[in-house]
């Protein structure tokens, strides 16, 4: 689809709705568990847009709609631990953008569906890491996040995965996941925008569904409470499992 064209066409054909209802629950997702919005939007947005189109809304929207929330982030979190994150997710994200220019895009779809649902299945489990956290594993982790990034648009999998196994407290889990992933998305813009693989009709559609994001961002993050941590999580849960399995192609 031609890049202007695409956020036109989304609306006229009733498409934009769905993005937009994917918007929405990402955000409360994201906005009172500080992770999931990749694994509710992407697959629903996978049926309608090309992969680099789902990935660049995604992105453009996803800088925006955590803002509100990165102050109290920024207090609760580990602001040097995100940064290792970070690094290693530089180093190993264009690597997943070349895979991505290389597969089909039924393949993209499948596998973001499948990350997600390992994912939850792990986190059902409820695997934990009792031991420290090293610089090493945080790089490595952040590494394996920027190359699902670029391939699957999935920055956060093995960094939920990590901290959520760990003993941290879920203030700090939260927070830390709140600012990994507003720094992929600028990470993501700049490799996406670099390889020239950003699309341009996309991104108004990005901007297009900002306001709800953010509005979404803005009410989940009203709703956390601490000492409610295991209802919200199995809220999540639920969702990102509904998302995934709508995204997979088969239920086409």
């Amino acid at each position: 689809m031609p890049d202007g064209a695409e956020f036109f066409a989304a609306i006229g054909s009733g498409d934009f709705a769905l993005l937009a209802f994917g918007a929405a629950l990402a955000g409360l997702v994201r906005g009172f568990a500080g992770f999931g919005t990749a694994m509710v939007y992407l697959p629903l947005a996978g049926q309608v847009l090309s992969p680099f189109a789902a990935l660049t809304t995604l992105i453009i929207m996803d800088l925006i709609g955590p803002l509100p929330n990165m102050p109290r982030a920024w207090r609760d979190g580990a602001p040097r631990d995100v940064l290792r994150l970070g690094l290693g997710a530089l180093v190993a994200l264009p690597l997943g953008v070349a895979v991505l220019g290389r597969v089909p895009a039924e393949a993209f779809r499948y596998g973001v569906s499948f990350i997600c649902l390992i994912l939850l299945m792990f986190l059902i489990a409820g695997i934990r890491y009792r031991r420290v956290l090293s610089r090493s594993m945080v790089y490595m982790t952040g590494a394996v996040g920027g190359f699902l990034a670029g391939c699957v648009g999935l920055p956060g999998p093995p960094v939920i995965m990590l901290y959520m196994a760990s003993p941290k407290p879920v203030s700090v889990i939260r927070a830390n996941l709140t600012m990994y992933l507003l720094a992929t998305d600028f990470l993501m813009l700049g490799v996406l925008g670099l390889s020239g693989h950003l699309v341009a009709g996309a991104v108004a559609t990005g901007a297009g569904l900002a306001g709800i994001y953010l509005a979404a961002n803005v009410a989940g993050a009203a709703m956390f409470r601490p000492e409610r941590e295991t209802a919200y999580r199995r809220v999540a849960y639920l969702i990102i499992a509904a998302s995934a399995l709508s995204g997979l192609p088969l239920f086409d």
